[in-house]
């Protein structure tokens, strides 16, 4: 179910009384790949509830380039909430999850491999509510970028 901020915030809240561990990942998600899938399985297998922040079609042209978003944020996130894994999906307009991690306090938040919990600028916000950062497993090789330098040969 694709969900507002102020909603979400109700939601983890009301999660979390019900002893409820939440678990937070966001991304562009722009083509759904298995690198996607196999995450959000690995990033749902740490909690009770996954929750998945979805760039707006603003911010992946900010982050990715003029030529993106392929597909439009609605359907990014209506994709998302397909999967067996994700039970909400929240469209965020930053270009990192800060804000909306500060306002959904999730008791985990979750990134993949190629990232480092040192070098994520949501760690300081996650850790000063007493959540937790996780780094999943990388999935080489697997990515919409590559997908799309494909397609484009």
């Amino acid at each position: 179910m694709i969900v507002d901020r102020e909603f979400g915030k109700k939601l983890v809240e009301e999660l979390k009384k019900q002893n409820k561990t939440v678990v937070f990942t966001n991304g562009c998600f722009d083509i759904l790949h298995v690198g996607h899938l196999r995450y959000l399985n690995e990033a749902k297998r740490q909690g009770d509830v996954l929750i998945v922040g979805v760039n707006s079609d603003d911010s992946v042209k900010r982050l990715k380039g003029e030529s993106r978003p392929i597909n439009n944020q609605n359907d990014r996130a209506e994709m998302l909430c397909g999967l067996k894994a994700v039970d909400y999906t929240v469209i965020f307009e930053e270009d990192t999850p800060e804000a909306l991690i500060g306002e959904l306090k999730p008791s985990i938040h979750v990134k993949g491999g190629d990232y480092t919990k040192d070098d994520l600028p949501e760690t300081k916000i996650v850790e000063s509510y007493g959540g937790e950062v996780r780094i999943l497993t990388f999935i080489e090789g697997k990515s919409t970028t590559n997908i799309v330098k494909k397609i484009q040969g």
